[in-house]
């Protein structure tokens, strides 16, 4: 069974920092392109940024600068290290991994921004 599960959500005061972390199951990872997600209440979900399996990284135009992907083939997971952070950001994160037209989600976590 494939299994994303992401961690490090939670309660953050503007201009904090948070760190979330997704860990794959096997042999999904390495050769999938890994991604966060993110959705807003009432809003559609958006790409946060992703990262292929030769490490090119793609950022959303509202967290460059402020968002920064990485992953760890030998662990399996994909980190996404997240500062100055602004109560827009307030959203469900959610880990992905894609390759061709197969694509994994993980269950999300929960980012609040706010004083």
């Amino acid at each position: 069974q494939v299994q994303l599960v992401e961690s490090g959500g939670g309660l953050v005061q503007p201009g904090g920092s948070l760190s979330l972390s997704c860990a794959a199951s096997g042999k999904i990872f390495s050769g999938y392109v890994m991604g966060w997600y993110r959705q807003a209440p009432g809003k559609q979900r958006e790409l946060v940024a992703y990262i292929s399996s030769t490490y090119y990284r793609n950022y959303a135009d509202s967290v460059k600068g402020r968002f920064t992907i990485s992953r760890d083939n030998a662990k399996n997971t994909v980190s996404l290290q997240m500062n100055s952070l602004k109560p827009e950001d307030t959203a469900v994160y959610y880990c992905n991994a894609q390759r061709t037209t197969i694509s994994y989600w993980g269950q999300g976590t929960q980012v609040t921004v706010s004083s």
